[in-house]
């Protein structure tokens, strides 16, 4: 493999579906871009029958570690920017309140603590959604708790929540325009 180009982008795959296939075409247009594939994650791509094909300039970095050993880059200035998406209910609670205890959360965190701009994809974003599931579309009401922390997690410093695919495209632009004007 070539040498890295850094900074670069960070990409959290989680266990949510919603959206998981359409997140591969966000990120095969990024240059410089990190997979980071939760456990949840694997499990969810093993569901879909998905393959994580990318170029050979990003690197899929999965959690097999039990103190994320991969986050160490951040304090290292090898990303400028974290997108989690899709982003699951379980990852959108525990970066609400503080946890970090699996790869998507601990990716999170650091960036948080090294002022690194994140923008998540939260799943559970409105009462009533359809979301595709590996054997079509289902029908699926977040419960206000998924809702209430979606919400908390709009207030984190350095954090843009958004809550579907356009908003996702929209963020990810902005983000670039900003990265090219500061660049």
């Amino acid at each position: 493999m070539a040498k890295l180009q850094t900074p670069r982008w960070a990409w959290v795959l989680t266990g949510s579906g919603h959206f998981f296939t359409e997140s591969f075409e966000f990120i095969r247009e990024l240059e410089h871009c990190d997979i980071f594939v939760s456990k949840a994650a694997d499990e969810v791509l093993r569901m879909y029958k998905l393959k994580l094909d990318f170029p050979k300039t990003m690197r899929i970095l999965h959690d097999k570690t039990a103190s994320a050993v991969p986050v160490g880059e951040f304090y290292h200035g090898v990303y400028h920017t974290v997108v989690v998406a899709p982003a699951s209910s379980n990852t959108v609670a525990k970066c609400v309140w503080g946890i970090s205890d699996t790869l998507a959360t601990n990716v999170f965190a650091q960036a948080g603590k090294c002022r690194i701009p994140s923008i998540v994809f939260a799943c559970d974003t409105a009462p009533e959604l359809l979301t595709r599931a590996p054997h079509g579309l289902v029908k699926v009401f977040p419960r206000r708790i998924d809702l209430e922390n979606t919400d908390r997690l709009k207030g984190f410093e350095y954090t843009t929540v958004v809550e579907s695919l356009e908003d996702l495209k929209v963020a990810i632009r902005r983000r670039r325009a900003e990265l090219e004007q500061d660049g």
